[in-house]
């Protein structure tokens, strides 16, 4: 049995991680969210926690005798976040640990997509990028996930790329980077100590395509 802590569980990505992991009779779910309401669908199996990331004495009780920590979470305060979220972990003895960043952290996306993504939301990715040098400082088993720009399309179509390398493509599916997510959480071998950025193949251009 694989127990799966999923913070932000109210979000968009992670209400579809749920979706794919609830059937799973080797996962079992704990959904840790600010507010309940948040939440579309409550699996009849999982164990729901109310809390904020930043009460390490709650979280360090939704973390204790985790198997995996799925973060979904966002915010000017998001590396706070994140290093609250490492010390939980670390003071629990819980390793593996999945976390949704953004694209553009890097300065990785070329082109005149990136002149205008860094315009766009340049500013806003400096708490992200600071969530991931902890991450990544950290002795923990990480996957970081950066994808392109979110959009709500019924399809599963993506393609990865590494840290160092230039990102590709505008846009990826929410549903996309939950099957990602869903898989990593299946096998947690994979992309361990990894940092993938994801895209839906063939979307390169200026910006998004609903911009």
């Amino acid at each position: 049995m694989t127990k799966v802590l999923v913070l932000g569980a109210g979000g968009q990505i992670a209400r579809h991680v749920v979706s794919m992991l609830e059937s799973d009779a080797d996962v079992h779910l704990t959904l840790f969210v600010r507010n309940p309401s948040q939440l579309t669908h409550m699996p009849a199996d999982a164990k729901l926690v109310q809390g904020d990331v930043l009460d390490s004495a709650r979280l360090n009780e939704a973390v204790k005798g985790q198997n995996i920590v799925y973060a979904n979470l966002t915010g000017e305060d998001l590396d706070a976040q994140a290093r609250s979220v490492i010390a939980s972990m670390q003071a629990m003895g819980v390793k593996r640990l999945i976390f949704v960043l953004s694209l553009g952290i890097y300065d990785e996306v070329p082109g005149k997509f990136g002149e205008w993504n860094n315009a766009t939301i340049g500013e806003d990715l400096k708490p992200f990028r600071r969530a991931a040098d902890a991450i990544e400082a950290s002795q923990l088993d990480y996957t970081i996930i950066r994808p392109a720009w979110l959009m709500d399309e019924d399809e599963v179509d993506y393609e990865l790329t590494e840290r160092d390398a230039p990102f590709k493509g505008t846009v990826v599916s929410r549903k996309s980077v939950a099957d990602l997510i869903a898989k990593i959480t299946r096998s947690p071998h994979l992309h361990s100590r990894g940092n993938v950025g994801v895209n839906k193949p063939g979307t390169d251009g200026d910006k998004p395509y609903f911009m």
